[in-house]
């Protein structure tokens, strides 16, 4: 039996820490259950977001005029190199304990404050590496509760981007194929030490606004235009790391997007780039359902 659950507020589900409440919300912890619940979305032409670990995402203020479906599909099974997992599972500590255990592919995802399935769908990665470089396989359950099991060549992918981004359903669970190495760990150190560096890793922000333009770093640009340390109300272009807006205390999704146009706008007129956004901005109202 489907449990839904009214007034949650998003903004304590994300990473941003904003957003208002969710018309209905629903907590998955099975591919069975994913099933249930998409098949009663399909059934009552029910509008719905799939929500991971909450970054990456911005929610309207009012809220979300749907359901929201949190994925806690959280299983994780290692044999060999082949890493099982549920889309729901951290990816950063997917990153960390396969490193611990010797096994490449997975260290640049420590850190990555997302969950596997989110990581699927957007692409996640650092510099060089990507989420679908070791991908094997998805289960993916259809917006009618259908279960299809993807090999990696059937998923289309390019830069923070998947497939599964022009589908509705939801990522349920996936299969890895890591590589045996010494130096894995130390890899992963590696990575997260220059990422806590470099980045407002303990400040409130969604993960970088914008994707980086070809070779170019948005960061870069961003920080070129004297942008670092602006603020609309409580949200802030971070002193850290300029492609990071951070929540201060009580920013508002209106003010994040405020301050996204004046980001877009000035790096448009001064260095002639056109911005395009890495994070989603959920509306309270979809048109169409994903």
């Amino acid at each position: 039996m489907l449990i839904f659950q009214s007034g949650k507020l998003l903004k304590d589900y994300t990473t941003i820490q904003i957003g208002g409440p969710a018309y209905e919300f629903i907590s998955i912890d099975s591919i069975e259950g994913m099933q249930e619940v998409l098949r009663y979305c399909f059934t009552c032409n029910r509008d719905f977001f799939i929500l991971g670990k909450g970054s990456n995402c911005l929610f309207h203020d009012d809220g979300f005029k749907g359901l929201v479906i949190l994925n806690k599909i959280s299983f994780c099974l290692i044999e060999e190199e082949i890493i099982s997992v549920g889309a729901g599972y951290s990816f950063s500590y997917l990153g960390t304990q396969t490193a611990k255990k010797g096994l490449s592919g997975l260290e640049f995802a420590s850190g990555i404050p997302g969950s596997v399935g989110g990581a699927i769908y957007m692409n996640s990665g650092v510099s060089s590496f990507e989420t679908a470089d070791c991908l094997q396989e998805v289960i993916f359950v259809g917006q009618s509760g259908e279960v299809e099991i993807l090999s990696r060549d059937q998923i289309d992918f390019s830069y923070r981007f998947s497939s599964f981004q022009n589908r509705k359903g939801a990522i349920v669970a996936a299969k890895f194929k890591l590589t045996k190495t010494k130096d894995a760990k130390k890899k992963q150190l590696d990575l997260i030490g220059y990422r806590i560096k470099t980045q407002p890793y303990k400040d409130l922000s969604a993960g970088c606004i914008f994707r980086n333009p070809g070779k170019l770093s948005a960061g870069a640009l961003i920080e070129k235009c004297g942008l670092k340390g602006t603020c609309i109300g409580d949200a802030e272009v971070s002193l850290i790391h300029a492609n990071f807006i951070i929540n201060k205390k009580k920013a508002t999704a209106s003010q994040v997007c405020a301050l996204i146009c004046l980001i877009h706008q000035t790096v448009k007129e001064k260095e002639g780039v056109d911005l395009k956004m890495e994070i989603l901005y959920v509306p309270y109202c979809l048109d169409v359902s994903r």
